[in-house]
């Protein structure tokens, strides 16, 4: 059924007015506006449906409001079925302005441009570096025979070798000649190191091996022992179950011998 009231109708027009002002903000904003489409035509066609039956009504009985109201509801039909066709191109104060002075902030926050999120400024990236700090420990001064056994450093000190520059070619060479002594004395510090490490794990290996083999023996003691006891239990079951079983008979020949004897001793 027709809407025949003219403030039915102007309010179904703010309604269409709004629909296409959320319309328009879509495609501003590049969304699919079609989600719409079916709701604001199916309103545009009862509006016109409306402005028909009130022009029919007002052709039966005619009324000076209806006549002042009428042309005005016709042509916010066409500036709003224009404004649908266009696609929100064509812009019209028609679309912006409510027949109800009640909708006007609805209007208001309708057309208002939705606020954009304010570009992301590139932060600085701070760069990350760990420290660490090496606590240097003069072990040698704590063990001298390790300072012995290893002469040499990955970072020697900043001393150099000593200048030679002085010196002819036979100083030279006992110089070198003494620092290869030196090299091989500690080499035969670190191999006769290196034996006593070698016998001193022959020997681990050794009380290992005894040790295994009495983990062994007291392996097989504990099997030979486990085994007795489960024989000694069988036989125990064995003769629990034979006395259950002969329990009565038991019975009847300890109260025969206390009866011979009641009577040997009665006599």
């Amino acid at each position: 059924m027709s809407t025949t009231n003219p403030s039915q109708l102007f309010l179904l027009a703010d309604h269409i007015k709004l629909s296409l002002l959320e319309r328009q903000r879509a495609i501003s904003l590049n969304l699919s506006p079609n989600s719409q489409d079916g709701q604001i035509s199916r309103s545009l066609d009862a509006l016109r449906s409306g402005i028909e039956a009130l022009n029919a009504q007002l052709d039966q009985s005619p009324d000076e409001s209806l006549q002042d109201q009428l042309p005005r509801l016709r042509s916010q039909l066409t500036d709003l079925t224009t404004q649908f066709a266009s696609n929100g191109t064509n812009f019209s104060t028609t679309l912006t302005t409510p027949n109800n002075p009640s909708l006007s902030p609805d209007f208001a926050a309708a057309q208002r441009p939705r606020p954009q999120k304010p570009a992301r400024s590139p932060q600085r990236q701070t760069s990350k570096s760990v420290r660490f700090t090496d606590t240097a420990i003069d072990v040698e001064a704590q063990d001298p025979n390790r300072a012995a056994l290893f002469p040499y450093r990955d970072d020697p000190a900043d001393v150099g070798p000593p200048d030679q520059s002085d010196l002819d070619n036979q100083q030279i060479h006992a110089y070198h000649s003494q620092v290869l002594r030196e090299q091989d004395t500690q080499l035969d510090r670190l191999g006769e190191s290196i034996g006593r490490q070698r016998e001193l794990s022959m020997q681990i290996g050794d009380e290992l091996d005894g040790q295994v083999l009495l983990l062994d023996e007291i392996d097989e003691g504990v099997d030979r022992h486990q085994g007795q006891f489960n024989r000694a239990r069988g036989r125990l079951e064995r003769v629990s179950r034979k006395a259950r079983e002969n329990w009565s008979l038991t019975v009847i020949v300890v109260l025969i011998v206390i009866l011979v004897l009641l009577i040997v001793i009665l006599k």
